[in-house]
């Protein structure tokens, strides 16, 4: 299971309601915040959620809507958080402007504190835990390097607490042992199996994240059966054209590829200040029932479809 926190939903410029693009992707002890606009940092803490383990930043691309709130999250962790290395992962040309704000603006020549490692990444797989990835894929705004990220549950098979109760395989570290796949003796001599006490294969949950973009096209293959899809919606259809001068998408956009690719959820965010939220959700809610317009500290739980 994978839990989004949604720090800013604007698209562009913030609004009364609305900061800008920053979210936060929970899974177990591990925290990612992906892009980080300005004023960030405080949303975080009206959150709730804090700057403890929150020492990555994935960044889609290098507009200043999605990346100018590291200045002030940088300041902030080398004064008064307990922050001892951050990382940022982005395209070259996203870090080369992170470089310049983070150097030549926030820090004018001293050294950071808190260690900074601004990391390159191309499309491919760019973290590893023991029971989940992180793939960049490329997606296509104004600008290079620009990318979208899919976190993966690896594949597991379940363990069947019901079976293990039957066989007297007794609560503990005896069945994580099973579920690490080591055999088990039990004290009257019986030999349990791993497959005695686990399920089928199956495969974990899978969130997309694409940020800003002016096609689709080329992200039905990777957003292929998500479960859930996080994409952009600056505009309506009615605008269309000034959406593909501006390489965004119209939430009929964003819905007809939801639909071509199978996704079970689809969240739409980066809403201009044009539009009413409820106007935008009708529009894609015609071709994709299942979408939601989300808003600042909405929070979902994404876990893998059953249907």
């Amino acid at each position: 299971m994978f839990e989004i926190i949604f720090l800013g939903t604007s698209a562009s410029a913030p609004s009364v309601r609305r900061g800008l693009s920053s979210l936060i992707v929970k899974h177990d002890e591990y925290r990612f915040l992906v892009d980080c606009g300005e004023g960030t940092q405080r949303q975080i803490l009206r959150s709730g959620v804090g700057f403890k383990r929150l020492t990555r930043v994935l960044l889609t691309h290098g507009h200043l809507d999605h990346i100018l709130g590291l200045g002030g999250l940088l300041s902030t962790f080398m004064r008064w958080e307990a922050i001892d290395e951050l990382e940022v992962f982005g395209g070259r040309s996203t870090l080369d402007r992170v470089h310049d704000l983070l150097y030549d603006v926030v820090l004018r020549g001293a050294k950071p504190h808190t260690t900074l490692h601004l990391r390159e990444i191309k499309p491919g797989v760019i973290f590893e835990a023991d029971d989940f990835t992180i793939t960049a894929f490329p997606v296509t705004h104004r600008g290079p390097d620009c990318l979208g990220y899919l976190f993966e549950e690896k594949p597991h098979r379940p363990f069947l607490a019901d079976k293990a109760e039957a066989l007297g395989v007794p609560a503990g570290p005896e069945r994580r042992d099973l579920i690490n796949g080591k055999t088990l003796r039990l004290p009257d001599g019986r030999r349990i199996q791993p497959d005695e006490v686990l399920g089928p294969l199956q495969r974990g949950t899978r969130l997309a994240i694409v940020g800003d973009t002016g096609r689709t096209d080329n992200l039905t293959e990777v957003c292929k059966d998500v479960d859930a899809l996080i994409i952009e919606s600056t505009y309506l259809e009615a605008e269309v054209d000034m959406a593909r001068r501006f390489a965004h998408l119209t939430a009929h956009q964003a819905a007809e590829l939801a639909k071509r690719a199978n996704v079970k959820q689809l969240l739409l965010t980066h809403i201009s200040r044009r539009y009413r939220e409820k106007d935008v959700v009708a529009e894609a809610r015609e071709i994709f029932p299942n979408t939601a317009v989300v808003r600042d500290f909405d929070t979902f739980q994404i876990k893998r479809s059953t249907k």
